[in-house]
């Protein structure tokens, strides 16, 4: 009989390479931000990503998703989540690395863009289990508002050991930390939150409530606003109390999620559980702010990492497959598409790399400080939502094989609308940028002084400021254009950077394209005129 069943024109699976040294927009970005000196160390993580190893640890923990556990076999509450063994491998690579605390324990300069760098390089094997490391990072700054607080949980959260299990805190070699925020009555509007802090008679609070969206519940301490008798206020919850008694932290259940699918979401239910107040009663959404910070700077990585894997999946997908007589890189048609792809990613890795030199820079740089406060939100907004589109264009490259489970590309695709619903939601971040706007005009100054870095190189990026300062300086109806304006803000911003950093062919294709307006509504509309050949090559991930 005929063998019917022979494997030709496959594509090899994308293993066997160096995420970090094989992006060249993401090492150009370090070594242009002071950070150098961490090349070899991301070189490390990047090697460790691209194994076949690596990249089985992260399918395995999204096949095989957390469960909860109520109760123990005796009946005893214990509210615990199992996770697969191959989340744990994923998370002591991610703490060994220091993806959680990184600048807080070697603040030099260009701290923050180096541990920007490691998390979106390691975010590209798994996104879900970079929630408890992206909170733990984010929670160090907040706790600043309390002197006692911060040196009783900062060393803990600090530590590179990942040691997992609800057990004392001062006995653990490391902890992990989460946040409590949103309720199913308010969302974002956490000041309709209705969990109650009533003060006890040791100092400490007793929370009363039910929190709708708070993941990794298997963290050790959580920041949770709550109304205490001065209004909204930020405190610290550990899940298990100094004495080694267990906390009331209630999981009612966890969410079933659309992607994501690693990372246990929960809603907890809190009846007379022990709190300490972190800063003024409230004060709280002004205490919880420095932690949201934070984390929309990861939501910005995230949305970058998965952009990064898509077009590295596509790209090489794309160099193996052949259709037609050649090779699919080689097809005009889909070399614009790949080239298209390229370059959103690429604008996305620019502004990334430079939110985090800012975050790097501001507690010194008045100037940094005010750009971070604008160009976060603007950023977090827009790179968040171009991250579905570059899913799905790259997904379809793939052809058949990129709508199979059995493929990574339908966890990206997942994966991808997230960012933009976590840590504000496009229309919240949108308004956040207009509040800048309105009480804070050394934030513009600043946003516009970055802008106008690259003035005179590009006639298509200059009429796009001046639009843009027209825009600005226009308030009617500007709620109602808010979204119109932040994106006019995040494609001048990003034509900036590619315009000073990045190479002519990558910088003149999206000032064409994206300020230009020679471009289409789909990726794949790029001019002719622009090299796409060159820019496939750049974004290419080099195997062997």
């Amino acid at each position: 009989m005929a063998d019917t069943h022979l494997v030709t024109n496959q594509p090899p699976p994308l293993t066997g390479y160096d995420v970090f040294g094989g992006d060249l927009a993401l090492v150009e970005g370090v070594r242009r931000h002071d950070a150098a000196w961490a090349v070899d160390g991301l070189t490390a993580i990047g090697e460790r990503a691209g194994t076949e190893e690596a990249q089985e640890w992260g399918r395995l923990a999204n096949e095989y998703p957390p469960k909860l556990r109520t109760l123990d076999r005796y009946g005893n509450r214990i509210d615990e989540v199992e996770f697969h063994p191959s989340w744990h491998q994923l998370m002591e690579v991610a703490v060994g690395a220091g993806l959680h605390a990184s600048p807080w324990v070697d603040p030099r300069p260009g701290a923050h863009v180096a541990r920007a760098a490691g998390f979106s390089v390691w975010s590209q094997v798994e996104g879900g289990h970079g929630c408890p490391i992206s909170m733990t990072h984010a929670a160090v700054p907040a706790l600043r508002a309390d002197k006692a607080l911060y040196d009783e949980w900062v060393p803990r959260l600090t530590s590179y050991v990942y040691d997992f299990g609800l057990r004392t805190p001062a006995t653990k070699q490391g902890c992990l930390a989460g946040m409590g925020m949103t309720e199913k009555q308010g969302g974002s509007d956490v000041r309709t939150n209705s969990t109650i802090a009533k003060p006890a008679s040791d100092g400490t609070y007793l929370l009363t409530g039910h929190k709708w969206f708070t993941s990794a519940p298997m963290c050790d301490v959580f920041l949770v606003l709550a109304q205490a008798p001065g209004g909204l206020t930020c405190f610290v919850v550990p899940r298990v109390l100094p004495d080694g008694s267990r906390n009331t932290f209630r999981i009612a259940r966890l969410k079933d999620k659309l992607g994501n699918r690693s990372n246990a979401s929960s809603e907890p239910e809190f009846l007379d559980t022990v709190a300490w107040r972190l800063g003024d009663e409230g004060r709280g959404v002004r205490t919880i702010i420095e932690m949201v910070m934070m984390t929309r700077l990861d939501c910005v990585i995230g949305s970058t990492a998965l952009m990064r894997a898509c077009v590295s999946q596509a790209t090489h997908h794309a160099r193996h497959r052949q259709a037609f007589g050649d090779y699919l890189v080689d097809k005009p048609l889909m070399r614009n598409v790949l080239a298209d792809l390229a370059i959103e990613s690429e604008a996305a890795t620019a502004l990334m790399v430079r939110l985090a030199a800012a975050v790097d820079a501001g507690p010194d740089d008045a100037g940094e400080a005010a750009f971070k406060r604008i160009a976060l939100a603007v950023g977090k907004y827009w790179v968040s939502k171009r991250g579905p589109n570059v899913a799905a264009e790259a997904l379809e490259c793939l052809g058949g094989n990129g709508y199979v489970e059995d493929f990574p590309m339908a966890r990206l695709y997942r994966e991808a609308p997230l960012n933009s619903i976590w840590e504000g939601s496009g229309n919240v971040n949108a308004l956040d940028v207009l509040r800048a706007l309105g009480r804070e005009p050394s934030a513009w100054e600043a946003f516009r002084g970055e802008v106008s870095a690259a003035r005179g190189a590009d006639r298509r990026l200059d009429a796009a400021a001046d639009a843009l300062d027209i825009a600005v300086a226009d308030v009617t109806d500007i709620e109602v254009r808010a979204r119109r304006l932040v994106e006019q803000m995040a494609l001048v911003l990003q034509g900036s950077l590619l315009v000073r950093f990045a190479p002519p062919a990558v910088a003149d294709a999206f000032c064409a394209s994206r300020l230009g307006g020679d471009w289409g509504t789909a990726f794949g509309t790029l001019p002719a005129s622009v090299d796409t050949r060159a820019i496939v090559e750049r974004a290419t991930p080099k195997v062997g």
